[in-house]
This record gives C-alpha cells, structure tokens and sequence, in this order.
C-alpha cells in the first residue's frame, strides 16, 4: 500500500471520528436544553397562583338587582347570567336566552335555555325570568330603566316566555342585559329583604361573606364551552370604606386588579410596579345646535362650527388628557360605530370656506347673509350650567375658537333650573351639555322628533327606522355608517369629549386586560397570577 493512499484512509477515519464526536455533543446540549425547557414549564406551572385579589368600596350587597354600587354590578357579571350579554365590542350575545323574535306589535317571545344550571343544581326557567322582571318593577332597581316598558310577562312553557311592550322599543334586545334571579330559591319571602346569599349560574358563586370579604369559587355547574380554560379558581372581594383605603392596599401587593374612574390615581399609589389599561367610558358631552334657530338653521354654520372647534385643545388645556376627544354617541367601543376619519375635523380654514360657499360673506369683521330679506350676522350664545366650572371652561374656550375665525360669541352662564329648562324645551341657541350614553346603539334621543337639536329630517327618520328592524350585522353596519353619514352633514350637534377609565392590574398578575363598561372582566380565563 502506498504511503500516500494510507494518509488518506487515516484522514477519512479521523474525519468520521470529528463527525460523530460533533453529533454527540449536539444531542447532549439539545438534551440539556429540554431539561431546562421542561424544569422552566415545571417552575412556570408551580408559581402559578389561581386566585386574584379585587377591591370594593361603599360596598351595600352583593344582591345584584339591589345594588347601587358600581364596582358590585362589574363584578356581579362574574356570577349572574342575563338573558343576553354583550362582548367586546358590545354586540349582543344570546345567554340565558337562546333567541328573541318580535312576532307582533310590541310582543317578544323569548326562548330559554333550560340546560343552564343554578349553583344549587336546579334548572333556569321562564318562571325565573318573569320572578326577575316583576321584582325590578316592585322594586327600585338599577334596572327598572331596562323594564319600563314590558307591560305584561307571559309564561308559555318551562323555555318560553311571551313580553309585551307598551311601546315600540327600537333595539329591545339591548334592554334584556339585567340579571336573573331564581323565583325558587326566594319563593316565600320578601326579596329586598332576604339575608340569602344569592346564586346565580355565571362563573362563579358566593361561597362567603364576611364584614370585611366576599370569596367567590369557581362555578363547577357554569356551561360554557371554553370553561377548561379558566385558570383562577378563587377570587377575594377586599371591602374597603374608602378609595384611598383600596388604593393604599394595591400598593402594597394586597390587590391585583383594580378599577378607576380617578386619572390622577398615581398620586397614590405611585408610577411603577403596575400595568394600566385605559377604556372610553360612556359620559359624552357635545354642543347642541337648536336647528330651528334663524341663523342655526343653516346646516353650512352647523358645519363651520363643527370644524372651528380644536377638541384635542379642549382636552388639553381643560381637562389635562383626562378626558377623550369624542365626536359621536356610539365612538365608545361600539361595533356599530366606524368613523371615516380619525382626526378630531379640527379647520378652521376649512370651516371658513363652508361659510363662503354658502352664501356668507366675511366684512369688517362680521360674517353677514342675507335671510328672508334681512341681513343676518353670525352672532351666536352658547349656554352653560354656571355650577359647572369645567364646562363653563369650556364654552370659553369654544368662544374663543369661534371667534378665531370671525363668529361672534356670548356665553350665558345659567342657573341649574335655567339649564333644566333649556334642555325641556330647547329654547336656546347652542346648549353646552351631555349624556350617559346607552349601551343599546339606539340614537333616537339626537334624531328623532322632539330630539335635543330640534333637529328633522325625513332622511335621517327613515335611515334610523331601516336600522332598527335589522339583524343581519353587515347591514347594520352599513345601515349606521349611513345615519353617521347623514350626521357629519346636517352637524345637529358637535360631539367634544368623555370620560376615560382605568384598570389597574399588578405586575404579578398574567393574562389579557380587555376592559369595557359593560364589564372589566374579558378575557378572565388567561388571568393568574405567578407569585
């Protein structure tokens, strides 16, 4: 064998060797990487903690057709099923209720889930939802409001149930969000009397209260098909006599999830150590325009005014980022609502040219038009509740921007009693004002007859009529993107701002914060906590 073919095979032989030597050491480090992998999962699973922590304060009952507490009713959505429901985007879900058809003038029939089991193990029925509705109307419930006009509760069978309404209710179904209660389990006593802890069918159940707690458990009868999935086993309700008390105890590791209306809350509880999920709350202030005003009348100065009004400055400089600019009822989260621009409409030069092409003319520093024979000038008053010194800021600043561009304005600062006659009979020029939003997408209160605009249209009547006797979703879009259409050209009023909230949610608590005003909890079943 020559010299030169036996280096080769040694070279070959010692190649391989380098080879599996190399392989060998790969799978011992792929070995020691899945070793950690899995003691890391191990560790993970074992730090996981299957209860969180809440606050209340002000606390008066559990009970939730009683209560008047705000943070009680969020958390009751925890442990009480309605008869429909409302997701993130607050659409409306079936719950309780499988189905709810109009099959006539103002009557419902309704169909019940019968499967739908209470903590005690018995089934829900119609006669529960008729026990509920009767005991709002008895007695002072949040929720009266939602069965003002249920006029007659007809139990058809164990799952069916007929309503009849005393008027037309465009989006009724929205109304059916209020709690069911069992008519067994208080059969014999007074309800807004009773020292029973109710039960209810939602995820969760009482399983105590004391003087200074409420624990709930995990609802093993809860039917809900994603119900594997939820992690926290135990939820402690920490009763508190005061804000300040649950702000103190969240800062020392005492609470994991807490929820504010206060934008100033790091005061105190500091700017670390917290995660914070801000939500557009449902108090929405705007300008009403009175429509039959001579010179309001125009839809071209609705328009112009719409757009001399800087909102993002509004916000600022009056309410220091507290509050969200706004421009629309429904600009809180709604599905239904899908603006075609995401600015506030803050142009000035813009509302300038609306007054040119329509007629008005800018001289020694008046905009004039001639109407019905006289010459008019754009002289206007913005009225405001003197008591209330933010938005009497606020009608100042918009005089300001109005003038800015040649409007000339006087705000009338008035009584309480004033401004409740003004809102009665609409006897203003611009009224500075706001609402508690609905959750129902029903804009009757803006548009229809006797709205707070003075506002008519035939238009926007048939726009409104056509939207409330749809289902199918991709119409209702389309159906309320073209009432808001309609609305960004006739300018009934201008939408400014609304309030913000907040949840406060500790560093150690894991999981998906999807807050809304309908409740804080979505996205619960990814939530624990890891130390």
């Amino acid at each position: 064998m020559k010299v030169s073919s036996l280096f080769k095979y040694i070279f070959i032989i010692f190649a391989i060797g380098l080879i599996m030597y190399a392989g060998y050491i790969i799978y011992k480090n792929q070995q020691k990487n899945e070793n950690e992998n899995t003691q890391e999962v191990s560790n993970s699973e074992e730090n996981i903690i299957k209860d969180i922590r809440l606050a209340v304060t002000n606390y008066d009952t559990i009970n939730p057709l009683i209560t008047n507490n705000k943070e009680i009713l969020n958390i009751d959505t925890l442990i009480f099923d309605s008869l429909f429901t409302l997701n993130e985007k607050y659409e409306l879900i079936p719950s309780i209720a499988t189905e709810c058809s109009k099959t006539g003038d103002n009557i419902y029939v309704i169909k019940i889930d019968n499967t739908i089991k209470w903590t005690d193990g018995s089934s829900v029925n119609a006669d529960d939802v008729k026990f509920t509705i009767d005991t709002i109307k008895n007695g002072n419930s949040i929720y009266k409001y939602n069965v003002e006009y249920i006029s007659n509760v007809e139990v058809i069978d164990n799952g069916t149930l007929k309503l009849t309404l005393s008027a037309n209710v465009p989006f009724f179904q929205y109304y059916l969000i209020f709690p069911i209660m069992s008519s067994d389990y208080y059969a014999g006593e007074d309800f807004y009397t009773s020292t029973k802890i109710p039960i209810g069918t939602g995820r969760y159940q009482i399983s105590n209260i004391s003087t200074n707690n409420i624990t709930l458990t995990y609802n093993k009868n809860w039917k809900n098909p994603n119900k594997e999935d939820i992690k926290i086993e135990n939820i402690r309700i920490n009763i508190y006599s005061s804000m300040g008390e649950a702000y103190n105890s969240f800062k020392i590791g005492n609470i994991d999830f807490l929820n504010t209306s206060n934008q100033n809350f790091q005061d105190y509880i500091g700017t670390i150590g917290f995660n914070k999920t801000e939500y557009l709350g449902r108090e929405f202030d705007f300008l009403a325009l009175n429509c039959q005003d001579t010179i309001l009348q125009d839809k071209a100065v609705r328009q112009a005014i719409g757009y001399a009004i800087d909102k993002d400055h509004i916000v600022t400089s009056v309410f220091n980022n507290q509050k969200a600019v706004a421009e629309y009822p429904l600009d809180y989260g709604n599905y239904l609502y899908k603006a075609n621009e995401s600015s506030s409409g803050y142009n000035p030069d813009q509302a300038k040219n609306i007054l040119e092409q329509n007629g008005w003319t800018y001289r020694n520093n008046r905009w004039r038009k001639n109407i019905d024979g006289r010459t008019r000038y754009l002289n206007l008053e913005i009225s405001v509740k003197e008591s209330d010194q933010s938005r009497v800021q606020v009608a100042e600043l918009i005089e300001e921007q109005l003038e800015n561009i040649g409007i000339s304005i006087t705000v009338n600062k008035v009584s309480d009693n004033k401004y409740s006659s003004y809102i009665q009979n609409k006897d203003y020029q611009m009224l500075l004002t706001g609402v508690y939003t609905s959750y129902s997408p029903d804009l009757m209160y803006y548009f229809s007859q006797g709205n707070i605009s003075n506002y008519s249209s035939d238009e926007m009547n048939e726009l409104m009529q056509n939207a409330s006797i749809l289902s199918d979703e991709n119409q209702l879009l389309d159906a309320f993107q073209k009432i808001y259409n309609k609305y960004k050209d006739d300018m009934p009023f201008v939408g400014l701002y609304r309030n913000k909230n907040i949840s406060i949610s500790s560093q150690s608590l894991i999981g998906t914060i999807m807050p809304t005003n309908y409740t804080t909890f979505y996205g619960l079943e990814t939530w624990y906590r890891n130390n």
